[in-house]
């Protein structure tokens, strides 16, 4: 039996799969849309990662003396909408966090009932695209709990975070794939640095996906949605800053 593959076996094998792939598929090759689809910067980040790197691999974590003093607020500091004032007047009692789409068991979920399922907390760096970086201890329900109970359905392939807040008119969301949904870092935190989430760091629930930048950790998360294909949602690259500012849609750190 061969010993295990090195990195640069790896790569080189990527490389020679790749000519391979053009050499026998010249029709495609010729195709824009086909190229451009694999050869995208998006997708080689995200291929030559989830290639050279374990796919369950943690996050570094931290410890409580390395929490940073002051953790910054990233993206809207305050939904502002009438739906959402109402919701935190009442200090989220009637809070629903709804499941929904490819799943067997649609769920609607309280603040009360999330609690009481079994919790992770996690210390770790939230890096965020505008360069600066931040340790805290979260707290939370890992997703893949939540997934499970819902009885998620095999055709889902991606799952649909949809937010509080909108972006003008716009209604803000993010998306993950299943990779990320049921890593054990990924949870839906209601607490930040043992305290109760506040309005500007995303209450009641958010996203912590911890092995991506700041931006693809939805805040505000009122309904998860499991589908299929991005396509059709939004303008369908996973996200509100993929969709309107270029953002990768994989922001693998």
């Amino acid at each position: 039996m061969s010993g295990p593959i090195s990195r640069r076996q790896l790569v080189s094998g990527l490389a020679i799969g790749a000519g391979g792939l053009l050499t026998g598929c010249d029709r495609l090759a010729k195709n824009e849309a086909f190229r451009n689809a694999l050869f995208s910067a998006e997708n080689m980040h995200r291929w030559t990662q989830r290639a050279l790197t374990d796919r369950q691999a943690l996050a570094r974590e931290f410890s409580p003396e390395d929490m940073s003093p002051y953790f910054r607020s990233n993206g809207t500091r305050n939904p502002g909408t009438r739906e959402y004032a109402a919701l935190a007047q009442d200090k989220f009692a009637h809070y629903r966090l709804q499941i929904t789409g490819l799943v067997g068991r649609p769920l609607s979920l309280s603040l009360a009932q999330i609690r009481q399922m079994p919790l992770r907390s996690q210390i770790t760096r939230h890096d965020c695209v505008e360069g600066w970086s931040a340790i805290g201890k979260w707290t939370g329900v890992p997703l893949k709990l939540l997934l499970t109970a819902a009885r998620m359905k095999d055709r889902a392939r991606y799952l649909i975070f949809h937010c509080a807040d909108f972006m003008g008119r716009t209604p803000y969301y993010e998306s993950i794939d299943l990779i990320d949904a049921f890593h054990p870092q990924t949870i839906m935190a209601f607490a930040l640095n043992d305290k109760r989430l506040d309005i500007a760091h995303g209450a009641p629930i958010r996203l912590r996906v911890e092995r991506q930048l700041g931006y693809k950790h939805a805040k505000y998360v009122m309904g998860i949605e499991a589908v299929e294909s991005l396509s059709g949602i939004g303008l369908g690259k996973g996200g509100y800053w993929e969709d309107r500012a270029g953002y990768e849609w994989y922001a693998g750190i």
